[in-house]
């Protein structure tokens, strides 16, 4: 499993020219789930999604997460994430979970992102999806 973490001032997905999901300050999630990962792997990164401080305090510092600021978190699925580049100029994604194993461990790493506090919006899982955002530094942090 790897997320992209991006710090934003606001983002947004939309599928269908419809919001499926919006936040003001926090974090857009970008999560790629392997063929390997399973539910231990969704509990203990969404621990350290919720507790990565990558907001500054007053100082200016990297010392907040999003459980200190109580900002929100946009959890968009990307099984792009999981690519293999290593041969050609294709990209393979056999080591990207199917849907059917991916899905569930999506919405078990969303329910652990809430019950540790943060409120949450997502994407559509296996939905072409329109992601909108202000990068807030820029800040952008990949855990896996």
């Amino acid at each position: 499993m790897r997320a992209v973490l991006q710090r934003v001032s606001r983002a947004s997905v939309r599928v269908d020219d419809e919001v499926a999901g919006a936040i003001e300050p926090g974090l857009l999630v970008l999560v790629g789930i392997a063929a390997e990962d399973g539910e231990a792997k969704a509990v203990r990164l969404a621990g350290k999604v919720a507790r990565l401080r990558i907001f500054e305090d007053e100082r200016g510092r990297f010392d907040r997460s999003l459980l200190d600021t109580g900002g929100g978190a946009l959890v968009v699925s990307q099984f792009t994430l999981i690519a293999d580049t290593a041969k050609g100029n294709r990209p393979s994604f056999g080591r990207a979970a199917p849907p059917e194993r991916a899905e569930p461990l999506y919405e078990r790493f969303c329910a652990e992102l809430r019950a540790l506090g943060v409120p949450i919006e997502m994407g559509v899982f296996g939905a072409r999806m329109d992601v909108e955002l202000v990068n807030d530094g820029p800040v952008t942090i990949v855990v896996g």
